[in-house]
């Protein structure tokens, strides 16, 4: 174990561990949001209508240990995924996990500095930008900085897809609860008992793994997670004014299940 020029840890995890803990993650994933995997081919078939090309250049903004950057290259093999990150320990996972897929590459930057994209090693504008419940975590300010920074890199007609669950407006509070009961009464029957394993549970266990234990003392040193409840990022109103104030042309939502979205923003042509 060493640590690298910017004080995270490196720590080295053969590929079939890495695969084991994102099998896990995907699984309490799922547990939490039934529709994950609905979502991730709903988006997967907007990239793919919407960029005209079968090498698009893809940026995966908050991508975990790669889920959905792994489903869109089963899609779109010649496709260039930069699946971006600042939590060192999934990025490891995920550099670890999918380290002979050739599409992909893992960058280490944090969306709530101003610049991150400056470390990218672009050779080209981006074709399509995403994300799936990442992005809720932001502050309305950076998330505000982080859509008009994603616009500054775009091609024209460049497309911003972000998946995640967004609550109704204060305009509509009976329409949002009642929207809340369907989905929580539809995932009490697809997941009775509660038996997966949760978000806190799968934490709580890498914490305990020796190989994993000194990237989730760096992912705690980081402050990752410091506002990943409760931000204002999490309503509909804020994303779609976000992207508007980016300049994104035209913004809705192409894809929904009670509050669980599929948010698009397209730039100008």
């Amino acid at each position: 174990m060493s640590a690298t020029a910017n004080g995270t840890v490196s720590q080295p995890i053969s590929k079939d561990a890495a695969r084991r803990w994102i099998a896990r993650w995907d699984a309490q994933q799922q547990a939490y949001l039934p529709d994950r995997e609905d979502r991730f081919t709903a988006l997967a078939d907007a990239v793919q209508a919407g960029v005209d090309r079968e090498d698009p250049l893809i940026l995966d903004l908050g991508c975990g240990p790669g889920s959905l950057a792994v489903r869109l290259l089963e899609r779109l093999p010649a496709a260039t995924v930069i699946a971006i990150d600042a939590d060192p320990l999934t990025l490891a996972l995920g550099r670890a996990a999918w380290q002979d897929l050739s599409g992909l590459r893992f960058v280490d930057a944090d969306l709530r500095e101003s610049g991150w994209s400056a470390g990218l090693g672009l050779t080209r504008q981006p074709d399509a930008a995403v994300s799936t419940t990442a992005l809720h975590w932001l502050s309305q300010p950076a998330l505000t900085a982080v859509y008009a920074e994603v616009a500054s890199l775009l091609r024209p007609g460049g497309l911003l897809l972000n998946g995640d669950h967004m609550s109704e407006d204060a305009s509509a509070p009976r329409l949002g609860r009642l929207g809340r009961a369907l989905i929580e009464s539809e995932e009490r029957r697809r997941l009775p008992g509660g038996t997966a394993e949760s978000w806190d549970e799968w934490w709580s266990a890498v914490a305990r793994d020796a190989d994993l234990a000194p990237l989730d003392a760096a992912r705690k040193a980081r402050n990752v997670a410091a506002e990943h409840h409760g931000s204002p990022a999490g309503r509909l109103s804020v994303q779609t004014a976000a992207l508007r104030a980016a300049g994104f042309a035209e913004v809705g939502t192409l894809w929904q299940r009670g509050g669980n979205r599929l948010l698009c923003g397209i730039l100008a042509g």
